[in-house]
């Protein structure tokens, strides 16, 4: 069997990045670069930090995580898929079901946005 290290890709430079979806998925590759604890609360800070640059630059780019109201965001895919909704956000509900299943929170999340990807388009 192959070592995992070393089928993974390598990092790309920021500068080859073209939307939070790249980035995510750079994000993927080294998670304890980016986010500190592994805490989802972290990430989406970050992501809000990437949203509010977004509306500062004028740069238009589709957004799933800070749609309030959108039923086509990520937040209410999620309140489906587990069968409740929260005002906390979605990053407190996947670090919560985190807890219970035992799973590490980065890995319920991509294994959650994975699928919303997956269904979403």
């Amino acid at each position: 069997m192959e070592d995992d290290r070393l089928v993974r890709r390598r990092p790309r430079p920021l500068a080859e990045v073209g939307d939070v979806h790249d980035f995510l998925e750079e994000l993927r590759l080294r998670p304890g670069m980016w986010v500190r604890g592994g805490s989802l609360q972290e990430l989406d800070h970050m992501l809000v930090g990437y949203r509010v640059a977004l509306g500062v630059h004028g740069v238009t780019e589709d957004w799933d995580f800070w749609n309030p109201g959108d039923q086509g965001s990520f937040a209410a895919w999620l309140w489906v898929r587990l069968g409740r909704s929260s005002s906390l956000g979605w990053a407190v509900e996947i670090e919560r079901e985190a807890e219970v299943s035992s799973v590490p929170p980065l890995d319920l999340f991509f294994a959650l946005w994975d699928e919303y990807r997956a269904v979403s388009g």
